[in-house]
């Protein structure tokens, strides 16, 4: 497959994976996800896409080096997640709990990028397989990789497919949990 090819249907935008761990965040509130280790899993769900850099290094699509290959395993996020556990004093919180928030953020990732409707799908168990996976259910627009290409009615549409699929059910999840919350402090 060439090269521009693979670049034009990929992934979810940049702007997007952060909804996962943004709305674990608010829901759960500053006392339990302080902003350094809500900062720090923001970077953990955007992170895995740096493998894009595979696409300059002439590597296969479908190599476990290159795009949505081990970076977007659930080995490679937990990887993060203890990596994010060394750091517990700067983030202000248990190492149990910077490893499961990091964790859950980098790992959201891959999840989000296995319901798009595009691509290779994700290598999610690496390196035991490098076969790669879609969700049952691909009803995410793939956003085109580029400034360019983002910037034009196809990203418009990746936006509003983004906003409807993850942000609003985001939005609403970190709604119930607050109304929740609400009422068993009141009780």
């Amino acid at each position: 497959m060439p090269v521009g090819a693979t670049l034009e249907r990929s992934m979810p935008t940049i702007l997007t994976h952060p909804a996962i761990p943004l709305a674990i965040g608010l829901a759960l509130g500053s006392k339990v996800v302080p902003t350094r280790l809500l900062v720090a899993g923001v970077i953990a769900s955007i992170i895995p896409d740096a493998d894009v850099i595979a696409f300059r290094l002439d590597l296969p699509y479908d190599s476990v080096y290159g795009h949505r290959g081990f970076t977007h395993s659930v080995i490679f996020a937990f990887a993060l997640g203890l990596l994010g556990a060394c750091f517990l004093r700067l983030l202000r919180v248990s190492a149990v709990a910077a490893l499961m928030f990091i964790f859950a953020a980098a790992v959201s990732h891959g999840v989000l990028d296995s319901f798009t409707n595009g691509g290779h799908g994700i290598a999610f168990l690496w390196p035991w397989s490098t076969e790669r996976f879609f969700a049952p259910r691909e009803f995410i627009e793939v956003s085109p990789i580029g400034l360019s290409r983002f910037f034009s009615a196809r990203g418009v549409a990746v936006l509003r497919s983004e906003l409807v699929y993850v942000w609003l059910p985001c939005a609403l999840a970190v709604l119930v949990v607050l109304l929740a919350r609400r009422g068993f402090s009141r009780r």
